[in-house]
């Protein structure tokens, strides 16, 4: 019997910053994917690094504010296949609801605009897998999984098959 190699998915942290009923989203630029689409402050997490300690940094470099581990609270996981040449993705959704210092955009050039939503008024072109998080978090469902063939009807399946 052949042992089958092991997933290698790339992993990302998201932020669901909430203040007063509204959800803090942002609109990607010069980034070389999804931009001109919203989705919310996320990054990839670093080799060593814990996926609390990526939110943490992630939060400060995009939004300049300051994040305690004590302030997350893991609130939704996806995964989605290879779709593109970055492989698997295995995305962790955190929400806060305190932090420290002022929202800002500190990342301008990825970024062209910062806002506060309600999640009734969520823009057409949030990000699918991002839109989906939010809405299954909602209903108050910890996990997804994003399958190939609603990738493919979304226009997001980049691979040549």
């Amino acid at each position: 019997m052949t042992k089958a190699e092991r997933n290698k998915a790339t992993t990302v942290v998201y932020l669901f910053l909430r203040k007063d009923g509204e959800l803090l989203i942002a609109r990607r630029c010069n980034t070389g994917y999804q931009d001109g689409n919203y989705q919310v402050p996320a990054g990839h997490i670093d080799a060593g690094e814990l996926p609390t300690e990526a939110m943490i940094r992630e939060a400060k470099e995009e939004i300049g504010i300051d994040l305690k581990e004590t302030d997350l609270r893991l609130v939704h996981t996806s995964f989605r296949p290879k779709h593109d040449e970055t492989g698997d993705r295995v995305d962790y959704f955190f929400e806060a609801i305190h932090w420290g210092g002022e929202v800002i955009n500190a990342e301008p050039d990825k970024c062209d605009d910062l806002r506060w939503i309600k999640l009734t008024e969520l823009p057409e072109n949030v990000t699918l897998h991002v839109r989906i998080a939010i809405e299954s978090s909602e209903r108050g469902e910890i996990f997804s999984e994003i399958s190939l063939d609603l990738l493919k009807a979304n226009g997001l399946y980049q691979l040549v098959e």
